[in-house]
């Protein structure tokens, strides 16, 4: 029940955040290929037809920059920096250690501004290519940075209290619960997108995405959680071994 309500938590924050910095990035950048709609059709391994839904629902990137106001951007930032905050909490949660002192904060701004640039080289890994060598290699590259992202986001976040290899575990479940999601993804959100836009319109894709992003949040937090027990077992069976 409580991983159920920090992924809707998660969900909540993505919408409010997440999506409209891939906008922006996307309205600045043309050529990252981000944009909520571009975003979203790849991550979520989306047909052409439910993409199109998805860009429909949500504001282009060249209407958002055209759009965007300085508080915008400082309501962005805030929400932003208490994206990374949600995050550090869940994750001492897991490893049942206290709060880090105040003066760690500006781990959430160097937090935030690597979490931009793993987006944009997963999503332009993601959109490598149209042969299938091709996707492979993107696919795997896309993998790797997620190991990599979620390992050291853990490490970071935890302001060093928790060793590297103890963290591993749970990073590697992040991925292959990512990997399982995506793929959940193309069979199942895909038409659910293209069924529930003929049915309500652009409230019925943003419901699915949500769904999506609590999935999102549901594995971040889960897998944190498995890759410490798979630790603490391991951990245990070493010292029984030594005993």
């Amino acid at each position: 029940m409580e991983l159920m309500s920090r992924a809707l938590s998660f969900a909540a924050l993505s919408l409010l955040t997440l999506l409209p910095l891939v906008t922006l990035v996307g309205a600045v950048d043309p050529q990252s290929g981000l944009g909520a709609g571009r975003f979203l059709g790849r991550v979520l391994g989306l047909s052409p037809s439910s993409q199109a839904r998805v860009t429909e629902a949500v504001v282009s990137p060249t209407q958002a920059l055209r759009r965007t106001t300085a508080f915008g951007l400082a309501v962005l930032a805030a929400f932003g920096l208490t994206f990374g905050t949600a995050l550090q909490t869940g994750y001492e949660k897991v490893w049942q250690l206290k709060s880090a002192h105040w003066h760690a904060l500006w781990r959430h701004v160097i937090w935030l501004a690597l979490f931009v640039g793993f987006l944009l080289i997963a999503v332009a890994a993601l959109g490598h290519g149209t042969s299938l060598v091709q996707q492979g290699v993107g696919g795997l590259a896309t993998v790797a940075v997620s190991l990599l992202f979620f390992w050291w986001s853990q490490r970071f976040l935890l302001v060093e209290r928790v060793s590297w290899r103890a963290l591993l575990p749970g990073a590697a479940a992040t991925t292959l619960g990512l990997i399982g999601l995506r793929i959940f993804s193309g069979l199942v959100f895909s038409p659910l997108i293209a069924s529930n836009a003929v049915t309500y319109g652009p409230v019925g894709t943003i419901l699915v995405v949500q769904s999506w992003l609590t999935g999102v949040g549901f594995v971040v937090y889960g897998g944190a959680v498995l890759g410490r027990v798979l630790h603490q077992r391991h951990t245990s069976h070493g010292r029984a071994g030594h005993t």
